[in-house]
């Protein structure tokens, strides 16, 4: 119930602007475990033959990794200059400079606690972190060739503002990558505003099936990793927060209270 009203109330942009700072700064004060680097959900192919190989050390993270794999080939990024807005603990784009071999990528989020973590965690000579704002991104017109955006967009006061600012600081030709859930009712609203930043659309696709399967088959380990890290008194509620098999979000995704999509668009 908790999460739902949450989710309910992230409809306003006085309270996205008000709670998500603050909430993912002491989220990397308070637990800056080092094995955790993924904060968004999980994905798993229709096709389990086409699961990316990845290193032993990988491997813990697969499911919340293979959603930055998916969406990212949805383009090509090898060579490219990339930018993800709302990086968080850094690991997707610590995944995408290490196996899909861009010539760099920037990892950008509002909680400099976050950055300065992500930073310390993934060195790599393609890849950096710093604090900005996704409604005023801090770096020259047309400087990328792909915006990465995973989970992140519900989180905005003005997504309109954001979509504005990815058009800016895409170069012509470039992409733009995004994944994101939302109530199904809300989900027209959103389209029009994607559409309406002057963007062409290239693809869509509903991913609340991938999503969902993915949750179920990494259950075992989430609750593992999360009684492993997190004092008794917070188990349920970053159970509620990571998605656990059973949680709201689950439910939701399930009954398609929620829809979990991509888009991808070009300049």
């Amino acid at each position: 119930m908790l999460a739902k009203i949450f989710l309910e109330l992230t409809e306003f942009s006085w309270f996205r602007r008000v709670a998500w700072k603050p909430i993912y700064n002491r989220l990397a004060k308070q637990f800056p475990f080092d094995d955790w680097v993924f904060m968004n959900y999980c994905f798993e192919p229709n096709d389990p033959a086409n699961r990316p190989e990845l290193s032993e050390a990988d491997e813990p993270d697969r499911y919340p990794l293979q959603l930055y794999h998916f969406l990212a080939k949805q383009t090509d990024v090898a060579g490219k200059k990339m930018l993800e807005v709302g990086s968080g603990r850094g690991g997707g784009a610590s995944y995408i400079a290490r196996y899909l071999d861009p010539a760099a990528i920037t990892g950008m989020d509002i909680a400099d606690s976050a950055v300065a973590f992500a930073n310390k965690r993934h060195p790599a000579p393609n890849l950096n972190y710093v604090t900005g704002n996704a409604e005023r991104i801090p770096f020259d017109d047309e400087s990328f060739d792909t915006v990465v955006n995973v989970e992140s967009s519900h989180a905005y006061g003005s997504v309109a503002n954001f979509f504005a600012e990815v058009k800016r600081v895409l170069r012509p030709g470039g992409y733009f990558v995004i994944t994101d859930m939302r109530d199904p009712k809300n989900l027209p609203a959103f389209e029009q505003t994607l559409l309406g930043s002057g963007l062409s659309l290239v693809s869509q696709k509903v991913i609340s099936e991938n999503v969902v399967r993915a949750i179920e088959l990494e259950d075992d380990l989430k609750r593992a990793r999360i009684r492993r890290q997190v004092p008794p008194r917070y188990v349920k509620f970053f159970e509620e927060f990571g998605g656990v098999k059973g949680s709201q979000i689950d439910k939701d995704l399930r009954s398609g209270a929620l829809v979990y999509f991509w888009y991808v668009l070009k300049k």
